[in-house]
């Protein structure tokens, strides 16, 4: 395959327009585990021809696209993104008017923080036709394989999934509705919040949380060297820091994390 790992050598391909735009298809990448992909994501991925793929896409899975697919880098981490947003989806319209069909691959699910929302309504605003194939979101895969049920009746009869990342312009904020997140009986799960997770922990509990809440990182969810990080609220910034936690890492609160010792698939748990 093609790998232009720098977007603006895009400008090589066929960008003429075409009488009627290609089909985007929006592929949840999943977490990471090839295995853990959708039969039909799967199918899009054998069948592509040009992808655009984001900094979470996983080596194993991009390996299943084609040898001759041209594969184009649009990733953005912390700080550092190859491409705006905006700029993003103006490719995919561009490609897509072009007549080139094309597969737009974001790890997890594209509609759990994804920014699939965005793109879709651009394409549609764009009278560009597209699919969703959705993925497992990192959330599911990080609770099933830690131990750590996002709903038990004895638990948590609901879920709340949000991130965790600092408010524009603020060095530490984080804009959340804290009374919301801070409810008993249910499970929280932070995405994009390693940065600020001092923060967070200190917030849930000011606004109601006890701090011997059960709290834990889960690191790099289904793929090899996934490390879970288990402790309290009070006591996870300080293991989290002693750890050496870094991204991607998700951050589950709640009664649910107390089930791992039973429940946890492999791997030992880091607690001191």
């Amino acid at each position: 395959m093609s790998v232009l790992d720098e977007p603006l050598f895009f400008a090589g391909l066929p960008l003429q327009d075409a009488p009627r735009a290609a089909r985007v298809t929006l592929v949840g990448a999943g977490p990471g585990d090839p295995e853990l992909l959708t039969v039909r994501a799967e199918r899009a991925l054998r069948c592509a021809s040009l992808v655009l793929y984001d900094h979470l896409v996983s080596r194993e899975v991009l390996r299943l696209v084609p040898d001759g697919a041209d594969l184009i880098y649009v990733g953005k981490e912390s700080a550092r993104h190859t491409l705006p947003q905006e700029d993003i989806c103006a490719l995919m319209v561009r490609l897509a008017r072009s007549g080139r069909a094309l597969v737009r691959l974001k790890g997890g699910d594209p509609y759990i923080f994804g920014r699939g929302g965005e793109e879709a309504q651009a394409l549609a605003a764009a009278g560009v036709p597209f699919e969703i194939v959705p993925g497992i979101s990192a959330a599911q895969a990080a609770a099933a394989e830690a131990g750590m049920p996002l709903t038990h009746r004895d638990h948590a009869t609901s879920v709340v999934l949000a991130t965790g990342h600092r408010r524009a312009g603020a060095k530490d904020a984080v804009d959340m509705d804290w009374a919301a997140l801070a409810r008993s009986h249910q499970t929280v799960v932070i995405y994009m919040g390693v940065s600020t997770l001092p923060t967070v922990c200190a917030q849930l509990q000011r606004h109601g949380l006890p701090a011997d809440t059960p709290a834990a990182l889960v690191e790099r969810a289904s793929q090899p060297g996934c490390r879970r990080v288990v402790g309290t609220l009070r006591t996870l910034p300080a293991l989290a820091r002693h750890h050496e936690v870094r991204p991607p890492a998700l951050l589950i609160v709640g009664g649910v994390v107390a089930l791992h010792a039973q429940l946890a698939a492999r791997g030992t748990a880091l607690t001191a």
